[in-house]
C-alpha cells in the first residue's frame, strides 16, 4: 500500500478516515480545544497532504458534532456546556450499561485477562497518584469492555459521544474519596467480568459513569449551564 512521506505516515486508500481518525485524537486529548480555530494549513503540513482530504475528514467531524463550520471561515472544535455533558453521560450510561449485559455473555477469557492486565498497571498508577496514566489506562478499560461486547451498532453510537466529552470525562479531577470509589467500581467490574454477571454489571456501569457528573461539574461547571466549557 503506497504511503505517504509525512511526519505521520498516513495511508492513501481511505485518507480521509484516517484524517478523520487523527484529528479526534487531538481533539480527545485536548491538543484541539472546545472553540479553537482549526488551521488547515498547519494540520496538512503536519500529516503531509493536501487540504482536500483534510476537508473532507472535517466535513465528516462536523456531522459527528466534533467540528462546526464556519461560512467562508473554516472549523472549529465544537463547545459543549455543562447541560450537554450531563446529557451525553446520560446516554452514555445507557450504552455502557447495554455493553455490560451483552459482554456478559460473548467475552472470552483471554478479553478478561487482557482488562485484568490494563486494571493492575491502573492500580500502579493510582498508588502513583499519576493521572495522566490513570486515566489513559481507565479510558482503555472501558473501551476494552465495549469491544468485548461485540455489537458495531453500539460501538459507533458510543465512540460518537464519548469523543464529544472524553477530555472531560477522564481529565475531570476527582476527590480523594471519589478517586477511592472509582477504583473500588472498577475492581467490583472485573469482578462481575470474570461472573459474567451481566444484570449487576450493566447496574454497576450505569450509577460509575452517571457517578462522573460531579468532578466533571465541579471543574468545568463553574463556567454555567449556558456557557461553552
Amino acid at each position: 500500500m503506497t504511503r505517504i512521506s509525512a511526519i505521520d505516515g498516513i495511508h492513501r486508500r481511505y485518507l480521509h478516515d484516517e484524517v478523520a481518525e487523527r484529528i479526534r485524537d487531538l481533539i480527545r486529548s485536548g491538543e484541539l480545544e472546545p472553540n479553537s480555530r482549526v488551521n488547515e494549513l498547519e494540520l496538512a503540513e503536519r500529516f503531509g497532504i493536501s487540504r482536500t482530504p483534510l476537508r473532507e475528514a472535517i466535513k465528516i467531524l462536523a456531522t459527528e458534532g466534533l467540528l462546526e463550520l464556519l461560512p467562508n471561515r473554516g472549523a472549529r472544535v465544537a463547545a459543549v456546556n455543562e447541560a450537554e455533558i450531563d446529557e451525553m453521560l446520560e446516554v452514555i450510561a445507557g450504552l455502557e450499561a447495554n455493553a455490560a449485559r451483552l459482554l456478559a455473555k460473548r467475552i472470552t477469557d483471554s478479553e478478561i485477562a487482557d482488562i485484568a492486565e490494563l486494571h493492575e498497571v491502573m492500580l500502579e498508577a493510582y498508588e502513583k497518584r499519576d493521572e495522566a496514566r490513570y486515566f489513559t489506562l481507565n479510558r482503555q478499560i472501558h473501551e476494552a469492555m465495549l469491544r468485548a461486547a461485540k455489537n458495531a451498532t453500539l460501538a459507533q453510537l458510543y465512540a460518537g459521544l464519548s469523543s464529544r466529552i472524553q477530555r472531560f470525562r477522564y481529565a475531570a479531577h476527582k476527590t480523594p474519596a471519589q478517586w477511592q470509589r472509582a477504583i473500588d467500581e472498577h475492581e467490583e467490574m472485573l469482578r462481575l467480568m470474570i461472573e459474567r454477571d451481566g444484570e449487576k454489571l450493566a447496574a454497576l456501569m450505569e450509577r460509575h459513569i452517571l457517578g462522573k457528573k460531579e468532578p466533571i461539574a465541579a471543574q468545568f461547571g463553574a463556567m454555567g449551564p449556558g456557557r461553552a466549557t
